[in-house]
């Protein structure tokens, strides 16, 4: 029964292992005031002038910030970052949809080397000149055999001497 009793010897672990729950992560409500602002900027490590709120669509974002859009793959890679297998420090605000520019996901940042005109008319010629080439010889098909050699009196075909 002494197992079961809260003491000095009942391990760290087990009595906070329930400290955080969902509704400790929820947003809070969109701030209104100035003094709300600048308590939703220090809840998420920012300054108030770097403040700024999503629009209220009705989606639940609430007071969470409106951050710029980057990418992983876009941040310094030599940089001593916190958790480097993320490219992020400790206690930073991430956007709020960051699962979909994870360094294996889609790079926002990137600029693609060709332009989008150009990228078309390569694809349009290729596709176009592969199209061309089946369309020219598709009458060329044709099997070269000569007429079969069938028995026929008056006629040699072969001469075993």
């Amino acid at each position: 029964m002494s197992l079961l009793k809260i003491g000095a010897r009942t391990p760290l672990n087990i009595l906070v292992r329930y400290a955080h729950w969902n509704k400790d992560w929820k947003p809070g409500p969109v701030p209104k005031t100035e003094y709300e602002k600048a308590k939703a900027a220090a809840k998420y490590g920012l300054l108030p002038e770097e403040y700024k709120v999503y629009p209220d669509k009705g989606d639940g974002i609430g007071d969470y910030p409106d951050l710029p859009l980057t990418s992983v793959e876009s941040r310094d890679p030599t940089y001593h970052w916190d958790f480097p297998e993320y490219r992020r420090n400790f206690g930073e605000a991430l956007h709020h949809k960051a699962l979909l520019y994870g360094e294996d996901r889609y790079d926002v940042c990137m600029r693609p080397r060709f332009s989008m005109p150009m990228m078309l008319a390569w694809f349009l010629s290729a596709m176009g000149g592969s199209f061309l080439l089946c369309y020219l010889t598709e009458d060329m098909a044709f099997l070269p055999v000569l007429p079969k050699q069938l028995p026929k009196p008056g006629i040699e075909h072969y001469k075993f001497e």
